[in-house]
């Protein structure tokens, strides 16, 4: 490499590291992007687009199994797993290519290798070919994170597994044990069980996706048992014993220990940080509970050193980390930069049904200290949903009683993921409920329901 000295230096290469690396490149930055496994990260390659493309599988089999109440006749369904796999590896291996030619096209100077920070600008790079050193003028931390290792509960590939395993699975499981019930968890969950594994969820939060409206997770959970999934929330994984071929997991449940076997355990109990041998210690970068401690700008603190993304702390989202890599980006370059809002970033599970939210739950937006008022519209009541055969879901909105302002919308059930974003809009415009009454909606479509849910909340729906 013939010049090694760099406006920024970006460290990773996930959905926050890529993009800042290319809008940097936009803005007339020289820019190098060091990635030490696949381009595109976990996102990309072990993450949300492997995992849509194996639930994508999952739906159309689900919907074949459903064809006679569509009027359509398909026997003798069956599904081929490795199959299955295949083409989730093909999808990832489409789009990490994608990255490699938006470098190329942007530019980017891209390195594979092991990045450690070294001060005064300076970042080592260990690569096949050895050791080199870049010169940044600015560095963007954007290295992500792993699976959280409980003790005693830690994959080990064959009986236990962590979502890499899960990802690209050697056998189907017969008996399936999930711990934890946050996005990984239930996506996996709801995978495999619709393929037919006897499939059990233990969470150890009063429901499943705790994070979600208390509303929303209990109709998720309605759902998830209606289709064979066995649920055990305020319960916990004490022990895993391994055997030969079975793991007998001692499961807590109402301050009992019982004793179940399964030949599958899939461990999805949250992540952490990859922030060891960044040198950021010795730089003075301040790190709390694997998480790099940032302003709202995505400052460290440490002069020209800024994180992004997962290792930058929560909402552990890709388009959060990709948001923040443009912010920062343009701050580098001299454009107004805007922080991001959290409570306006949507999250997306693509369970079956889907579940999908922004902004406040109404127990948040009480315990905040605001008057609410809260609509909510069943898919039942809706045309187009029950055309599509899928009348099973809710919409709810949640509102500032005193200014019409919209604190937060959750909703459950099918294409909700693509649906959130006509509130996520809302909220960045400052939308009132006036706004949100004044639209006209096209019908037939489900998204007359994120109406009536505006107008339930004053009483003013139409069809229900």
């Amino acid at each position: 490499m013939a010049d090694k000295s760099f406006d920024l230096v970006v460290i990773g290469a996930g959905p926050g590291g890529y993009v800042a690396a290319i809008r940097a490149a936009q803005l007339g930055l020289s820019v190098a992007c060091i990635e030490r496994e696949n381009l595109g990260g976990i996102c990309l390659n072990w993450g949300c687009i492997p995992t849509k493309a194996l639930l994508r599988s999952a739906e159309v089999y689900h919907q074949m199994e459903r064809a006679k109440d569509y009027g359509l006749a398909a026997e003798k369904i069956s599904f081929d797993l490795d199959a299955i796999v295949k083409r989730s590896r093909g999808v990832a291996k489409q789009m990490n290519a994608g990255i490699k030619g938006l470098f190329k096209k942007n530019k980017v100077t891209s390195i594979m290798g092991e990045a450690k920070l070294a001060g005064n600008g300076k970042v080592v790079v260990k690569t096949d070919a050895g050791e080199e050193t870049l010169v940044g003028k600015n560095i963007i931390v954007a290295t992500g994170a792993r699976a959280r290792e409980l003790p005693g509960l830690e994959a080990d590939g064959d009986l236990v597994w962590a979502y890499r395993q899960a990802l690209v699975p050697t056998r189907m499981p017969k008996k399936l044990l999930v711990i934890g019930s946050g996005a990984i968890g239930i996506e996996f969950a709801s995978f495999y069980n619709t393929l037919g594994a006897d499939t059990t969820v233990v969470e150890v939060m009063d429901r499943v996706l705790p994070v979600e409206d208390k509303d929303i997770s209990a109709f998720a959970k309605k759902q998830f048992v209606k289709q064979g999934m066995t649920i055990l929330e305020k319960s916990g994984v004490k022990q895993l014993d391994r055997g030969n071929g079975k793991v007998v997991a001692h499961i807590e449940i109402n301050g009992k220990i019982e004793k179940q076997e399964f030949d599958t355990v899939i461990s999805a109990v949250g992540i952490v940080g990859n922030v060891e041998g960044l040198g950021l210690e010795d730089l003075g970068v301040k790190v709390d509970r694997t998480h790099i401690v940032t302003d709202e700008f995505c400052r460290t603190g440490v002069e020209g050193v800024f994180a992004i993304g997962d290792v930058a702390g929560a909402p552990w989202l890709a388009h959060k980390a990709s948001h923040e890599g443009v912010m920062v980006a343009e701050l580098i370059a001299g454009e107004k930069a805007h922080p991001i809002k959290p409570n306006s970033i949507a999250g997306c599970t693509y369970c079956h049904p889907q579940v999908a939210s922004v902004g406040l739950t109404e127990a948040k937006a009480v315990e905040a200290g605001y008057k609410v008022k809260v609509g909510k519209f069943p898919f039942i009541g809706n045309g187009k949903a029950v055309a599509m055969g899928e009348a099973e879901g809710l919409v709810k909105t949640v509102f500032d009683a005193a200014t019409g302002e919209l604190l937060g919308a959750h909703m459950v059930g099918a294409e909700v993921t693509e649906m959130i974003q006509g509130y996520v809009i809302g909220r960045q415009l400052e939308t009132t409920e006036e706004d949100l009454m004044q639209t006209v909606f096209p019908h037939p479509t489900m998204s007359e329901m994120m109406h009536e849910s505006v107008l339930d909340a004053y009483g003013r729906a139409i069809h229900i």
